[in-house]
Order: C-alpha cells, then sequence, then structure tokens
C-alpha cells in the first residue's frame, strides 16, 4: 500500500503514512473494549441472577455454583468454568472463589465474589435475596453504561465519517490536482507530517476522553494477606 500510493502520489511521506492510517486509523476510530466490558458485566448479572434462583431451591452453595455452569452466558463461561473445576477437585471454596475473582479480574466480579465468600463462611439462608440485589444493581450499571456508550458513539461517529472525507479529498488532490504540488517539495513533505501528525494526535485525545476509567479491585491484595 505504501509503495502504491509513492508511486501514484510522488510522495516519499505516502511510503509510512499509508500502511500507518490502514493499521491505526480502524483502530483510533473504534468504539474500543467498551462493548466487551458491557457484555462481560451483563452476563455477571445474569449469571448472579441464575445463581440467586438455583439457591432458593434450597441446595448448597458448592452444589448451585455447579448448577449454573450449564447456563453460564459465553463472556464468563470459562472463569466459571475453572471455579466449578477448582470446587470438584475439592479446593477450599473461598480459595476458589478468590481465584475466580482473579480470572475475572473485574471490581465487578470481586463484589459478587466477596458476597459469595460471606455466603460460604456463614451458610445463611439470605444469600439468594443478597445475589438477586447484587444483581439489580448490576444491571442498572449495565443500563447506565449502555447510555454512556451510545453518547460517546455519536462524536466517535462524526470523527469516522470526516476522516473518511478529509483522507478522500487528499488522495484525489494528490493524484489529479496541482493545489497540493508544493506539498512534493522536502519542506511541504514535513509540513504534511506535521498536519498528520497533529490529526492523529487529535484521534488520540479524543479516544482517550472516550474512554472509561476502570474502578480498582478490592479482593487483589486480600489474597496474599489477612482475610
Amino acid at each position: 500500500v505504501g509503495l502504491i500510493a509513492w508511486l501514484v502520489t510522488g510522495w516519499l511521506l505516502a511510503l509510512v503514512a499509508a500502511p500507518a492510517a490502514a493499521a491505526g486509523l480502524p483502530m483510533l476510530l473504534s468504539s474500543g473494549p467498551a462493548a466487551a466490558r458491557i457484555a462481560r458485566l451483563q452476563a455477571m448479572e445474569e449469571w448472579t441472577r441464575s445463581l440467586a434462583g438455583v439457591l432458593t431451591v434450597g441446595i448448597g452453595l458448592e452444589q448451585a455454583l455447579v448448577a449454573t455452569l450449564r447456563s453460564t452466558p459465553a463472556p464468563i463461561a470459562p472463569e466459571v468454568t475453572r471455579l466449578v473445576a477448582r470446587l470438584r477437585a475439592r479446593w477450599d471454596t473461598e480459595e476458589a472463589l478468590r481465584a475466580f475473582a482473579d480470572d475475572v479480574d473485574d471490581s465487578t466480579g470481586d463484589l459478587i465474589a466477596a458476597n459469595l465468600i460471606l455466603g460460604a463462611r456463614r451458610r445463611g439462608a439470605g444469600l439468594a435475596s443478597v445475589l438477586e440485589g447484587l444483581a439489580e444493581s448490576v444491571a442498572a450499571d449495565v443500563r447506565a453504561r449502555r447510555q454512556v456508550e451510545a453518547d460517546r458513539a455519536k462524536p466517535r461517529a462524526t470523527a469516522r465519517w470526516v476522516t473518511i472525507i478529509s483522507l478522500t479529498v487528499l488522495v484525489i488532490l494528490a493524484v489529479s490536482g496541482t493545489y497540493v504540488a508544493p506539498y512534493r517539495s522536502a519542506f511541504g513533505q514535513v509540513l504534511l507530517a506535521s498536519l498528520l501528525a497533529a490529526y492523529v494526535a487529535t484521534l488520540i485525545w479524543m479516544k482517550q476522553m472516550a474512554t472509561g476509567r476502570t474502578l480498582p479491585r478490592f479482593l487483589a491484595a486480600a489474597r496474599g494477606g489477612a482475610r
């Protein structure tokens, strides 16, 4: 792509700019990992609600965790599979749940695991209602995050169309017009590189502003410390 762009336009800068744009622009203009995070949150909400429903039957926590394996949503299926495998290998329940929290590696996963750990310690009858309330809280978080992501998608779509139009005009002028002829000189190439770098920096800035901050985990330090 870079060689073809250089042969067509005569710009030495095209050797680097064309492949860099082909590789970098889709990443800068994409939605990033937000959609995957929301999917994982929704999966945790569905799994927690399913676990609460199984616990209402009156079986033990370990049996309930094993019973939810078949209905576990795909985004967290590997983590739940490892949790069930550890329980079947006769791991201590608390240790298995802490390992599960490490596998999920999310603050919401820590919250779910912490409630399950407390349920494993106390063996009370109120764990199902606690998990139902927790599932409602996670569901509200999912709805809020979806709304935020929908709002972020609007300026991202605008930036995507502005970029496509700008690149199209630039390519047409580079191939057929004399308007950009000064950019073929050495100074013009340096100036064009500076302008393109400034545009890319703006896209990076926009993507960073649209990236939400991940809440810190609270069970990570607890594994090696006091409990």
